[in-house]
């Protein structure tokens, strides 16, 4: 694999250079597929498998209509229809990859399925994995600059998971852990950005019910803007917006509240369809793509 911009993805805001991606065909394979796992992997419902290829069509073309070059996962036997949510099996540091201990047993095999891909050397290289009993999954982990990264402590990422990545990382960078409520148990997908999404250096998205009272004015402290997803808005992933440039940001469709919020505060907004892609397994368009560069 080589990286178009040597510059890593640590922020969440950059203009996006280049992201690891897995197409719903080779992720769900066939209808016969999705049958078979979707209610092991806690689906609200089996996705239709034509029409997930095509709304992951439309998904890609607003992903690279500003420039970012998509690689992709190639299918994998091993893994499963998860493996779609490209984020959560692997973390970028100033170094280079850290591939994730899962805390949804039944994605364990997708960070090993992702090594295939990256580099032997350069800013794609894997450095380092974190080990059971560590749990650490990407969607806990939100980097504002390179030298402040956010994780969230809950169900699918432990203590021990952050100590193991902390002490990968270099001494210079600063590790915020960030309790996460219980909310629906440990079943549902409660990720760190499920409640935030920074969309530029001083905008994010957030759903403050949930935060935490010390992080969230760590936020503001910080000089971020706070755009609040509505109640009616969170089940259906309006915190979880994908900047691909600063204040140009990809969200799914449904959403109107925090979209007029968004623009009202200067951002560009593009939505894409996901029924298929996003609702029917609980992941936006930030758990759909692996950022890797940004500039």
């Amino acid at each position: 694999m080589e990286i178009a911009d040597p510059r890593p993805a640590l922020n969440e805001y950059g203009r996006l250079t280049q992201v690891l991606v897995k197409h719903a065909r080779d992720a769900f394979v066939s209808d016969a597929a999705l049958a078979s796992q979707w209610q092991a992997h806690r689906f609200t419902a089996v996705p239709d498998f034509t029409l997930a290829c095509r709304q992951y069509d439309a998904f890609l073309e607003a992903l690279t209509a500003d420039g970012a070059e998509p690689l992709f996962l190639p299918p994998d036997a091993a893994a499963t229809i998860d493996s779609i949510y490209t984020r959560d099996a692997s973390l970028v540091t100033p170094s280079g990859i850290v591939l994730c201990s899962m805390g949804k047993p039944l994605r364990t095999a997708e960070p090993g399925a992702q090594a295939h891909t990256f580099a032997a050397d350069g800013p794609a290289r894997v450095i380092g994995t974190v080990e059971p009993p560590g749990l650490i999954e990407g969607g806990d982990v939100v980097w504002f600059d390179d030298r402040t990264v956010a994780v969230g402590r809950g169900y699918r990422t432990n203590a021990e998971g952050i100590r193991q990545f902390a002490a990968i990382l270099d001494d210079a960078v600063t590790v915020l852990e960030v309790p996460l409520p219980h909310w629906r148990g440990p079943g549902d997908v409660m990720h760190l950005m499920s409640l935030i999404s920074p969309v530029d250096r001083d905008l994010a998205a957030v759903y403050s019910r949930l935060l935490p009272v010390p992080f969230r004015e760590r936020l503001l402290d910080r000089g971020i803007a706070l755009v609040e997803t509505p109640d009616d808005e969170f089940d259906s992933m309006g915190t979880n917006v994908l900047a691909i440039a600063p204040r140009l940001c990809l969200m799914l469709a449904g959403n109107p509240g925090t979209r007029r919020s968004l623009e009202r505060a200067g951002a560009t907004v593009v939505e894409y369809e996901g029924s298929e892609i996003s609702l029917k397994g609980g992941g936006g368009p930030t758990c759909l793509t692996r950022p890797l560069g940004r500039r």
